[in-house]
């Protein structure tokens, strides 16, 4: 069964799904993105989500709030991630990305043995049904520019400014 929930984070209203396995998908409530992972959801899972309570969910805000709060750098909740083996090979490449840090779509496709994919690892990129957690946002232009966001760019932003200052004032000394 299939357990929802909107969550409200500092970059917008989220929706969260899980299973009795884990997290199955986090996504931007807006129109733009979430009816179609919603879709994609239903296909993979056979089911609708029904909203409730769920300890994966408990575990999920617990984790974001620690996160948006600067106490986390990475999520320990179990992710369900189903998709191609390459769309897979690509979020978990992505999850390699540390806290603070960027990479390319070029560098990911080198990453995964597969120099010349960019375009197909944008793709991919795209299709990650658990935003933030499995961090997409970290992902930029060879060049440096943002690119796109499912969340949107100003979101992408955020999220990446919010990571360096977490990263900044996690790597100053602590004073006694």
């Amino acid at each position: 069964m299939l357990t929802s929930q909107v969550i409200d984070t500092p970059v917008g209203t989220m929706t969260a799904i899980v299973s009795d396995r884990g997290l199955v998908l986090f996504e931007f409530s807006g129109p733009r993105r979430l009816p179609g992972q919603l879709a994609r959801v239903h296909a993979l899972f056979g089911e609708t989500p029904e909203a409730g309570e769920h300890a994966f969910l408990n575990q999920t805000r617990a984790e974001l709030d620690e996160y948006f709060a600067g106490r986390r750098e990475e999520f320990t909740l179990p992710l369900v991630v189903t998709g191609t083996p390459f769309q897979e090979s690509v979020w978990h490449e992505l999850l390699r990305i540390p806290f603070g840090n960027t990479s390319s779509y070029e560098q990911i496709a080198k990453r995964i043995g597969r120099p010349g994919a960019a375009r197909a690892v944008g793709r991919a990129n795209g299709d990650n049904r658990i935003a933030i957690i499995i961090p997409c946002h970290r992902v930029i232009g060879s060049n440096g520019s943002l690119t796109g966001y499912g969340g949107g760019e100003s979101n992408k932003r955020w999220l990446l400014d919010h990571e360096q200052r977490g990263a900044t004032q996690m790597s100053l000394p602590s004073l006694r």
